[in-house]
């Protein structure tokens, strides 16, 4: 397959020591080596491949110096794009990079789309489609476990051993197709049947094994959204202050000062929080403050988690009361704070109100009891299950979505086989889990899908 010469700006914009403009393609060396001067007058056509040279950018039209320069040469296919590509490092800067990357495009290099480089890199067949989503899962990464789970899905773990079983579904297919064609041999329509119930059993418990690790490979990919809730002025702002280590929320010692929902990124033990701070929740005539308690009302739904924060120097209210009814049936760490004043709660109706949720207390205000909050953060979600380094296991949506599509129907072939359904029929249904697995490393994916997904990275990657 034949594509043109992309090209884009591969690191984050702002001032910083160096800059990347990448390109790729059949024409990077030619276009780059038409802009670049080198010491000796070394001409990038004439080097060998995975070597850097230093030497400057000049502008075709005034032949002036645009740019100082080291400029990285690598020939495909080994490349991560499979294309010849070249890496143009130049200082860090608005103004500097720009310019390179517009005499680039003048050279006959084209923008490159949102994540096209990696794209590039599926199209060529370097990486397949669960890798390539894995990169930018890398990039997102926001604990130092959702990075080993990228890395892992980068290397390729999940998809040999998706590729395992859809090997071991081609195989019984095979055996399938000689019951059809000799269905005059008893013994082989038994042998099939044996092996239709043994094969399909061993697909679907892999593919078990696969979704009972999803809840945490989800929660390391997308964050547990958090919503810290409570009556006004019993710490909730303080609580966000505290796990983000900055303040981010305005603390004060008068009721109703949060008025809308603040969210913020914290990393508690490996586990990413998309942490919620709240309105307090109460009746108020303030029109202002209504407005925040029914957004925090609202964010209380669709929670992962909830912090249910409470005064320990006051009593229980009937607000509090409500809180506690508004999150039943849900993951609730319960957090008596400002220990450091006298007790006026009564913490034997708060256990009873709490039921099986953990109970915490805490004095924000002298930073005691943090620790055993993000402990049971921590033990409420992933207990140590996650640390075992040669699991296999699922963080994307889609991938999930269809890992449950595939179990569905491997199910359905079980059935039909338990059933006495002709094998030509259960056939069908073992097909089908053999496309669904292809779609997650991208064998049988639709285009617009492709399209879709890599629109969703970053440019220059």
């Amino acid at each position: 397959m034949q594509l043109d010469t992309i090209a884009a700006i591969s690191t984050p914009m702002g001032e910083g020591a160096i800059a990347i403009v990448r390109l790729s393609g059949d024409q990077a060396i030619e276009i780059a080596g038409s802009l670049f001067q080198g010491v000796g007058g070394k001409k990038l056509t004439d080097v060998a491949s995975h070597t850097i040279h230093y030497g400057h950018i000049l502008d075709p039209k005034t032949k002036e110096v645009a740019e100082e320069v080291m400029v990285s040469v690598m020939k495909g296919p080994k490349t991560f794009t499979k294309e010849d590509v070249i890496e143009i490092n130049c200082h860090g800067g608005l103004v500097s990079v720009n310019r390179v990357l517009q005499l680039v495009l003048n050279a006959g290099a084209r923008l490159a789309e949102p994540g096209e480089f990696t794209k590039r890199a599926f199209l060529n067949g370097r990486i397949d489609l669960s890798q390539a989503e894995a990169v930018m899962d890398l990039i997102r990464a926001k604990t130092d476990r959702a990075m080993n789970v990228a890395l892992g899905q980068m290397d390729g773990r999940l998809s040999r051993l998706i590729q395992k079983l859809r090997q071991e579904i081609l195989e019984t297919l095979a055996h399938v197709e000689v019951n059809i064609d000799y269905p005059e041999y008893d013994d082989v329509e038994e042998m099939t049947h044996q092996l239709l119930i043994e094969k399909a059993n061993y697909v679907k418990k892999e593919i078990e094994n696969l979704l009972q690790t999803s809840q945490q490979g989800k929660i390391l990919r997308e964050g547990l959204s958090t919503v810290i809730v409570g009556r006004p002025n019993v710490g909730k702002s303080s609580l966000l202050n505290s796990l983000v280590q900055e303040n981010k929320a305005i603390v004060t010692d008068i009721p109703g000062t949060t008025r809308d929902v603040i969210e913020e990124y914290v990393n508690v033990r490996g586990v990413p929080l998309r942490l919620l701070d709240t309105a307090g929740i109460r009746e108020t005539e303030d029109i202002v403050e209504r407005i925040g308690v029914e957004r925090s009302r609202q964010v209380l739904k669709e929670a992962d988690l909830i912090l249910l924060v409470l005064n320990y120097a006051d009593e229980l209210t009937a607000e509090d009361v409500n809180i506690f009814k508004a999150v039943e049936g849900m993951d609730v760490i319960v957090i008596v704070n400002k220990t450091d004043l006298p007790q006026v709660i009564d913490l034997e109706r708060v256990k009873t109100l709490a039921r099986e949720h953990k109970l915490v207390t805490t004095s924000l205000l002298e930073d005691v009891g943090v620790n055993e909050l993000e402990e049971a953060i921590a033990s409420l979600f992933f207990a140590g299950s996650i640390e075992a380094g040669d699991m296999t296991y699922v963080s994307n949506s889609r991938h999930i979505a269809l890992l449950n599509q595939a179990h569905q129907s491997i199910e359905e072939a079980i059935s039909g086989v338990e059933a006495g359904v002709p094998i030509d029929i259960v056939q069908i249904d073992l097909t089908r889990t053999w496309e669904i697995l292809g779609e997650i490393i991208g064998d049988s994916v639709h285009e617009s899908l492709i399209d879709q997904l890599f629109s969703q990275f970053c440019l220059g990657k």
